[in-house]
């Protein structure tokens, strides 16, 4: 297994700043943001570390990012870009699928045949409804994907968090339920999972058992934790705004057991990407804590791997 962090939260950095500071903290990889440069709709969107559209009409550029990540013996286990290719709007959502393909073929041309992204939703239209829309949107680009021998790995968040996203969030992947369903509609051996179980604490959902179900369709990982507090949660219900009861944490400072998660993906033979990923607010506001979060992480994560 190979511990990362994804690349978002060194927003302000450079693509050759952000492999250094991989590659001076001892990650093994990088799950590179590939967002259109400066269109951040939310915290941790609008990065563009890797551009693209760039990658697929400049081979010196291709090369200076092979070439410098390999120099500095960093892998990139994934591009990242995580829209909603479901939105209610038609011509956000077609420019989102738009990008995403970019994203996809960038993917091929690096090499690295991974892309890591979010199915999407209309958050206000049922889980049927989302089905139906699903069937529309998403043949296609897994067929593109097919195409580019390009494996998606769609994240589980709910990208549910507060009034925004309200009532029913913006990820239609977000329980096993719902994974059986997608994955019989489009049964593709490009598309899977980018298992991330700190969405599952908040849910009351058992992030363990899911490995083995679904152990043909772990793509890709993140570690990521979650506090629920239960105080808040006894006050407010379920059904308040998530971010009312829960807190996103680095690995460790939540309630996900990392050695009973960790054991079971090397149960399945789990020996891909794991990547780090920081929602902590306290440990934002400048780059020494933004720097501290990782190592802190990644010290923590290392006693499991």
């Amino acid at each position: 297994m190979k511990i990362g962090f994804i690349t978002s939260i060194l927003d302000d950095y450079s693509y050759e700043e952000m492999i250094d500071t991989a590659a001076c903290l001892g990650f093994d990889c990088v799950e590179a943001a590939c967002w259109p440069a400066g269109n951040a709709e939310r915290r941790y969107a609008g990065v563009s570390h890797i551009d693209a559209g760039r990658v697929i009409e400049e081979e010196a550029y291709r090369k200076h990012i092979l070439d410098y990540a390999k120099e500095k013996q960093v892998a990139i286990s994934a591009l990242a870009y995580y829209p909603n290719t479901m939105d209610a709007d038609p011509e956000k959502r077609n420019e989102n699928i738009g990008h995403l393909k970019k994203v996809i073929k960038a993917s091929a041309l690096l090499g690295v045949f991974m892309t890591t992204t979010f199915i999407g939703r209309d958050q206000n239209k049922t889980v049927e409804e989302n089905l139906e829309l699903f069937d529309t949107v998403w043949p296609d680009i897994i067929r593109y994907a097919e195409e580019h021998r390009v494996k998606i790995g769609i994240e589980n968040c709910p990208m549910l968090f507060g009034p925004d996203q309200w009532p029913g969030g913006q990820n239609l992947m977000t329980t096993p339920v719902i994974w059986r369903e997608l994955f019989r509609r489009i049964p593709s051996e490009n598309f899977g999972l980018n298992f991330d179980p700190s969405h599952f604490v908040w849910q009351g959902l058992d992030y363990i058992r899911p490995i083995y179900e679904f152990q043909d369709k772990m793509f890709h990982i993140h570690f990521k934790d979650m506090k629920l507090r239960k105080d808040k949660l006894s006050e407010c219900g379920s059904m308040a705004y998530p971010l009312d009861y829960m807190t996103p944490k680095l690995p460790g400072l939540g309630d996900v057991d990392w050695g009973k998660f960790v054991s079971a993906l090397t149960d399945i033979g789990y020996e891909g990407y794991a990547c780090i990923e920081v929602e902590d607010r306290a440990f934002e506001g400048s780059r020494e804590k933004v720097r501290k979060s990782l190592e802190l992480s990644k010290r923590y994560m290392e006693q499991f791997i």
